[in-house]
């Protein structure tokens, strides 16, 4: 009988020492997206181990971010306790449609936005880029293992030609946040300091009562624009986890004031299969324009489908028209309008709290960005007065 040796360190057959060194010496060569995306896989296999079904995603405080903050270089708020936001800005670009000046926070806004589960952290988001970008910044996601989920227009024929680009990952929070950062670096994203200005920094020429009635719903200034954030009414799961509407579930509508109450609205409502023909039908038999539609995730459930849409005019009107579409849609019903609820928060709806920018890195308010194309109707956790970046 032949006998196999034994490893004198580890007791385990040489044969089998030689094949886990082999295993090793792969994994380690892994470069790139399939390195990462292994790890990732492995680690939340492992955690998901004690996890029940589906997986709710856990509060934290805005404190357990802060590594995530170094990471990437840039500063975040929180949304309910839930979801940890980085607004990613095109500040630097001058963008046009349809003769329209667009702001940043009306349709320039990337979101990443974290939250935390039992078997590990996930990460949605978008980023806003140009024609010259697209590639370099596809090829770079590729590179570190992100799932790229979406490539497509969120408006109609611009100068330059913009594009978002959506993506999701799971993992730990500072590795995600690192080579997010490597991503955004090969864009002209620009960084910012604190990305929510103080209420009342811009003076909004828009009737928000009247558009709220228009459209049946109670929305929030946000510095230059007057945004809705909505939820569906079902939960929604993506490969067993909940998402929360502030993660990018959230049929969004913001409009951008442009003098003598007129208006550009855009935005998406979000639609199941057997709504989206009715919500197209409705848009058209209404004068609103659709854009895209798409989805943002590869495996939800239910399958949910952005349309995006874009009209200009009277913005009271134009919320009249844009009613019998948004009705359309299985959206959870929104409790009585609170005062209290149309102060400036965090970015895509909430309270009445604002962020301050960490002390190293310049504020800047010349536009809000709190509210990028996710978001919610609920609070956000105020920055203290030390910043992240120097703790």
């Amino acid at each position: 009988m032949t006998v196999v040796p034994k490893s004198v360190s580890t007791g385990v057959p040489r044969r089998a020492s030689v094949m886990i060194a082999a295993s090793t010496l792969v994994l380690s060569g892994c470069a790139g997206a399939a390195g990462h995306r292994m790890a990732d896989l492995a680690d939340a296999e492992h955690a998901a181990a004690s996890c029940g079904h589906p997986r709710q995603p856990i509060p934290t405080q805005l404190r357990d971010w802060h590594p995530v903050e170094r990471a990437m270089g840039r500063i975040g708020m929180m949304t309910n306790g839930i979801v940890f936001r980085v607004p990613l800005p095109r500040r630097d670009l001058k963008v046009k449609a349809d003769g329209v000046a667009i702001q940043a926070s009306f349709a320039l806004n990337g979101d990443a936005a974290f939250s935390r589960y039992c078997d590990g952290t996930m990460l949605m988001g978008d980023l806003v880029v140009t024609d010259a970008e697209l590639p370099r910044a596809t090829e770079e996601l590729q590179e570190v293992g992100f799932t790229q989920t979406a490539i497509h227009k969120h408006l109609p024929q611009s100068t330059p030609s913009i594009w978002w680009m959506h993506f999701m990952a799971e993992g730990d929070p500072v590795s995600l946040g690192r080579r997010l950062k490597a991503v955004i670096d090969v864009t002209g994203t620009p960084y910012i300091g604190n990305p929510t200005p103080p209420p009342g920094a811009h003076p909004l020429d828009l009737n928000q009562k009247a558009i709220d009635q228009a459209l049946g719903r109670k929305g929030k200034a946000d510095g230059r624009m007057y945004e809705y954030f909505l939820p569906r009414s079902e939960t929604v799961l993506s490969h067993g986890h909940v998402l929360p509407p502030e993660i990018g579930v959230n049929t969004v509508i913001k409009v951008q004031g442009l003098g003598g109450g007129r208006a550009a609205i855009n935005g998406d409502l979000l639609t199941t299969a057997p709504e989206v023909n009715r919500v197209l039908a409705l848009l058209v038999k209404n004068g609103i324009r659709p854009i895209e539609v798409h989805n943002h995730m590869l495996d939800d459930n239910p399958r949910i489908f952005f349309v995006h849409y874009w009209a200009i005019g009277d913005a009271v009107t134009l919320a009249t028209k844009l009613r019998p579409a948004l009705d359309a849609t299985n959206l959870k019903p929104q409790t009585a309008p609170d005062s209290s609820n149309s102060a400036h928060d965090q970015g895509e709806n909430g309270s009445g709290s604002s962020a301050s920018a960490s002390p190293s890195i310049p504020a800047d308010s010349s536009d809000s960005d709190s509210g990028g194309s996710m978001g919610s109707m609920g609070s956000m956790e105020s920055r203290g007065s030390k910043g992240p970046m120097g703790s």
